[in-house]
């Protein structure tokens, strides 16, 4: 088995929802032994949707792969020893704890009287720690407005998480920087991150604060053209829709070249009395220009399309559903690295991503499967705290831990 880049390191993950998944699952991938404690029975996402018929949680399959899973009675004061004993366990690379979930008892000053160099990552959902989700926070900071048809009144949701995928790489780098601070000092240390400093930090680096403040405009909706540029969506002959676009003075003149309307956007430039060389005159233009262009991309099956794009250069994508995506695009296969074909307990094969990006020197952990609920907890207390089958058992007749358990029937 390949160990990959973080082998030695250990970290405990108390987390639920997706930005503290994420982190943990970051450094999973790339070798980190990731032992994550649920309470017995499953915490408040483990049948979260998408299940599979006999009710699995694809969800929670997918944001723990490569992770060990323990089961714990967090209630009792003897389940909640056994979690604060893994936490501030003293071998070399672990004292690492993450959570995004609140448990009082584990808090920093109280962890680091049994291990003084913790790290001990805390990720809330508002600065101030009042809950916030991804869908709240991004409500607050302006994309809802900005979100949808030209036309659409009222804000427009998207549906990826973004802030909590964000949080989640932004977990994982702070405890790394962590990792690396206590390396060279010695010194451990508790992080704070809050999902909507991560949603702000995001708005203000991306210039919408400051386009706000500075000109004190209001940016509206675009509907599928790109912002401050040129990109349109378009239809093909065979009821397909591609999505193309041309930053660069370079990408303009390829799509100028691969749609053969180098002379009619020639003529728009000069009637508009514009430069559709540069990117603010494409974007006052876009209406006029992809009218220009839609009879190309209407006259055209989708697969004559792409091939004249890709062989001028131009930057374009079909859009396509998660169904398409699987069955039609060869970069969802296990042919890309990225992937590998693998068996999940109660779930069964499917494609399965490991990290996205690799290192010139070190390998890579390959793509590794989800765990059962609770699958490692006797092997985990055993190895880590040395207890003993009769301790063992003595926890399991107590309802202290619990292993893996039948699969379920789907909820109501």
């Amino acid at each position: 088995m390949v160990e990959g880049i973080l082998a030695g390191m250990r970290v405990i993950e108390g987390s639920a929802y997706i930005a503290g998944p994420i982190a943990g699952l970051t450094l999973a991938q790339m070798g980190a032994d990731v032992i994550r404690f649920d309470p017995i029975g499953g915490g408040p996402d483990h049948r979260r949707w998408p299940l599979t018929v006999d009710g699995h949680s694809l969800y929670w399959a997918g944001l723990n792969k490569g992770k060990r899973s323990i089961a714990v009675d967090l209630r009792s004061g003897a389940g909640r020893e056994l979690v604060t004993a893994l936490i501030t366990d003293g071998r070399p690379g672990g004292g690492i704890y993450a959570s995004n979930l609140d448990y009082p008892w584990l808090d920093y000053e109280s962890l680091r009287l049994r291990r003084e160099d913790l790290l001990m990552l805390r990720l809330t959902g508002d600065g101030d720690g009042r809950v916030a989700f991804d869908y709240t926070v991004n409500a607050a900071v302006g994309y809802p407005a900005v979100t949808g048809p030209t036309e659409h009144d009222g804000p427009a949701n998207h549906v990826l998480p973004a802030w909590d995928v964000i949080a989640g790489g932004y977990a994982a780098t702070a405890l790394l920087a962590a990792d690396a601070h206590r390396r060279a000092s010695g010194q451990g240390q508790l992080i704070r991150l809050s999902l909507t400093d991560v949603a702000l930090a995001t708005v203000g680096n991306l210039g919408h604060i400051a386009e706000a403040q500075v000109n004190g405009t209001q940016r509206g909706r675009n509907g599928n053209f790109i912002y401050g540029t040129f990109g349109s969506d378009f239809a093909t002959s065979d009821g397909r829709r591609v999505m193309v676009a041309a930053l660069t003075r370079r990408q303009w003149r390829a799509l100028r070249e691969a749609t053969g309307t180098v002379v009619e956007l020639a003529e728009l430039e000069r009637s508009l009395g514009l430069d559709l060389s540069c990117e603010g005159d494409r974007f006052r233009a876009r209406e006029r220009i992809a009218d220009t262009l839609r009879p190309w991309f209407a006259a055209r099956p989708a697969a004559a399309v792409g091939e004249a794009l890709d062989r001028h250069g131009v930057p374009w994508g079909p859009y396509q559903t998660f169904m398409e995506l699987v069955a039609d695009d060869p970069r969802c296969t296990a042919a890309n690295p990225l992937f590998a074909d693998v068996e999940h307990p109660g779930i069964g094969r499917h494609l399965t991503p490991g990290v996205p990006f690799t290192f010139s020197h070190a390998p890579n952990r390959p793509p590794a499967r989800s765990p059962l609920l609770g699958e490692h907890t006797d092997e985990l207390l055993q190895a880590i705290l040395g207890l003993s089958d009769l301790e063992l058992g003595r926890l399991h007749d107590g309802g202290v831990i619990d292993g893996p358990r039948p699969t379920l029937g789907v909820p109501g």
